[in-house]
């Protein structure tokens, strides 16, 4: 599925781009191991063995068969220590996308991957696979941090109208050449996809491959009056998946949205939509004092306003309470398939009434299992500030 470019971005190159090394051959059989522990009903285990080390040994990689892919995209949500929602990860769809090598054709299945996540509200699961890194061939890069995130337009008296976090992001690509139909507080920035041939190029997504939630509150009428939405799925775009030591850094994945994510995080810290001062004084709360609690009967308000929205849309969506039981129901059913589970404690439990949850009285294991997501410091770079390039083109 093909997508039309906006715009090439003009940018300065780097030198050069990073050697892939081989495949680190332990942590091949590793995996290989642990598929063949799991699925009885693939074959000799011995032979793979044999062919995968043959095909390290010749020329630096090799090729997961497309179950073992499905197999190492599922077991590498198992793995990730900050998602809470890993009770559903054998229902991931994996899509397997290795052959599509040009930034259009990424593009276009990143906005087919979104109709297929939202699924008229219904949310599904899903990722999306693109080439992987070998030492002949370098792969596609997805720049943003999720495929739907919305601009920061900076203002001339310094405050920022949309989302604070990707001003920079929004004001690179302005310099190269994108203009929102009209400014908002919500404009959904372009795709940018980067090749090592064609060199970075911007995609807008259509605007009916997002689905957004208009805002409004159970007992608050005045609360729709504040114009806010929020987008239906979130697909983390800018993660390298990395199964068996081969490394894929293009393979956008999602859930669902836990309503505290957008409630407590994105639209409540004061270095993004900072909304708390603004629903207070609509509250008429008393704000000159912080032993007022202001911040967190505003803070609830906010988060009632998110459950209740997604909900009379018939969006997916979850609350807090409910998915910290489901997370101690997944680490019981994980203990009792003789497995680990990595947690990291500091996400998994909630950002707003953390000890009225069970996952916050307990501790857990840290250590850190493959397959899993893994985040470098030149994605999260290029997500927030636009670039620099990861390639330098041919020619």
């Amino acid at each position: 599925m093909a997508a039309h470019p906006t715009r090439r971005l003009r940018v300065v190159r780097p030198s050069g781009s990073r050697v892939v090394p081989p495949v680190d051959l332990a942590e091949a059989e590793e995996f290989l191991r642990l598929f063949h522990t799991e699925n009885r009903d693939s074959g000799s285990l011995q032979q793979r063995l044999d062919r995968v080390r043959y095909e390290v040994e010749t020329v630096g990689t090799y090729r997961h068969t497309p179950e073992e892919l499905a197999f190492g995209a599922r077991v590498a949500w198992r793995n990730s220590a900050r998602c809470i929602g890993r009770l559903y990860w054998r229902s991931l769809k994996v899509r397997d996308l290795r052959d599509v090598h040009t930034a259009a054709g990424v593009a276009g299945h990143c906005v087919q991957h979104l109709r297929m996540a939202t699924n008229n509200g219904k949310i599904r699961p899903v990722i999306s696979v693109f080439p992987p890194e070998v030492p002949q061939r370098p792969a596609p890069r997805i720049w943003n941090e999720q495929l739907i995130r919305y601009a920061g337009h900076q203002r001339p008296d310094g405050s920022v109208l949309g989302d604070p976090r990707y001003a920079r992001f929004t004001e690179a690509l302005t310099r190269f050449g994108w203009r929102p139909q009209r400014r908002s507080a919500f404009d959904v920035l372009p795709l940018v996809v980067e090749t090592a041939d064609e060199g970075p190029h911007m995609f807008a997504v259509p605007s009916d491959a997002v689905l957004e939630v208009p805002l409004s509150h159970p007992d608050l009428p005045w609360f729709a009056e504040l114009g806010l939405r929020w987008h239906a799925v979130p697909v983390i775009s800018n993660m390298r998946l990395r199964i068996g030591g081969v490394s894929y850094p293009a393979a956008p994945f999602n859930g669902w949205y836990m309503g505290t994510e957008i409630g407590a995080r994105n639209f409540a810290d004061t270095d993004r939509y900072d909304l708390i001062p603004v629903v207070a004084e609509r509250l008429g709360l008393d704000t000159s004092r912080e032993d007022t609690l202001w911040r967190d009967r505003a803070l609830v308000e906010l988060n009632r306003a998110v459950l209740h929205s997604y909900r009379k849309a018939g969006v997916t969506i979850t609350d807090h309470h409910t998915e910290s039981h489901r997370f101690l129901t997944h680490l019981a059913k994980e203990e009792a398939a003789g497995r680990k589970c990595p947690v990291d404690w500091s996400w998994i439990v909630p950002p707003m009434s953390g000890s009225l949850t069970p996952v916050f009285h307990r501790y857990y294991d840290e250590s850190h299992q493959l397959p899993n997501f893994e985040l470098d410091e030149d994605a999260t770079r290029r997500a927030l500030e636009g670039g620099p390039p990861r390639f330098r083109p041919h020619g």
